[in-house]
């Protein structure tokens, strides 16, 4: 039987008190992947001086951590340049990481998705997960949201702050995000409960530079004209975690509310009309009613209203990979 390969996993911190921990991580070699298979941690102050990491285009640790602006958020970096999933090592390792520790790798062969959904990501994608923890659990289905949204407010940061028009990405709910009306990302959060809090994994894949298989940010840029700069990694995860931070304070104080009209300008559903397939009490007959979204509920779901008048709130039926194929709608009284 042939030894399992190593991982690479590479630590770094913003600030002195990170960098001691990532110290201690490697020290006490506390890490661990799912399957127990073998890590090979360094720290970055060991080896940056010795050239490329990986192979190629590598995520730029020295441009992520100088735009950095945080208090909290992306502070411990643990990077790596090929990774079963980043989700994975967040969630493995959530007892021994700070709240807002993130791991980004450069290529990724299990990737989680929806509904258990695994995807393998090639190089040209931002792929990172990072560690949050949360007291309410009536407000922890609407994080990804915040996600959502402060992803999409981040790449405009960075067009604008390069002189570029800011992309029209928007938000698919609940999680998917679009350009072009191509799909280029998408979020996915997690969350155990343990000591009375929630522990939440909050993870993220956005296609920067790799157009399969449907398009990435980079090529749009260039199709407008754009043809001097690339949008880098770091940068963008600089950026939304500058944004989230900020966000995510205002979710927790004020609730999502104060966020809802900021996000609703950058979804895709405003006003969109849809046809519901519904079965009636015996189920040998189906129905079909239009109702248009308004917005979202307090729980965060679709508020939407039928023709007739009645508020309705559509929940996803769990079989369909379409949400707007498979919602189910629920009366709102």
């Amino acid at each position: 039987m042939e030894p399992r390969s190593s991982t690479t996993l590479v630590l770094c911190g913003k600030t002195t008190a990170e960098n001691e921990l990532a110290w201690r991580l490697k020290t006490k070699n506390t890490l661990k992947l799912p399957d127990d298979s073998p890590l090979d941690v360094a720290l970055y102050s060991e080896i940056e001086n010795r050239g490329s990491i990986g192979d190629g285009d590598v995520f730029g640790i020295n441009s992520y951590m100088s735009f950095l602006s945080t208090s909290r958020f992306g502070k411990l970096l643990i990077y790596s340049p090929k990774l079963a999933s980043t989700h994975d090592v967040v969630s493995k390792n959530f007892d021994e990481l700070p709240v807002g520790a993130v791991c980004v790798a450069d290529v990724q062969f299990k990737g989680r998705g929806r509904s258990k959904n695994l995807w393998e990501s090639p190089k040209g994608c931002l792929l990172f997960s990072f560690t949050l923890q949360m007291e309410d659990g009536r407000v922890v289905p609407l994080v990804q949201y915040v996600v959502s949204l402060a992803m999409t407010e981040a790449i405009n940061d960075v067009c604008r702050e390069n002189g570029i028009a800011p992309l029209d990405v928007r938000i698919k709910w609940p999680n998917d995000l679009y350009l072009d009306g191509l799909k280029v990302g998408g979020i996915l959060c997690t969350s155990t409960y343990k000591s009375k809090k929630f522990n939440v994994s909050a993870g993220i894949g956005l296609n920067v530079s790799n157009e399969k298989p449907t398009t990435c940010l980079n090529t749009v840029l260039q199709r407008l004209g754009c043809v001097t700069h690339q949008l880098q990694r770091g940068d963008i995860m600089a950026a939304f975690f500058n944004k989230f931070e900020s966000f995510y304070d205002i979710f927790i104080n004020q609730g999502f509310q104060a966020l809802e009209e900021l996000y609703c300008k950058t979804w895709l559903h405003s006003g969109q009309r849809i046809i519901l397939q519904e079965k009636n009490e015996f189920e040998d007959q189906i129905s079909e009613n239009v109702v248009t979204i308004q917005g979202l509920t307090t729980s965060g779901y679709l508020l939407a209203v039928t023709d007739d008048g009645q508020t309705c709130e559509l929940h996803p039926d769990g079989n369909s990979f379409d949400f707007f194929k498979g919602l189910v709608r629920r009366k709102l009284a």
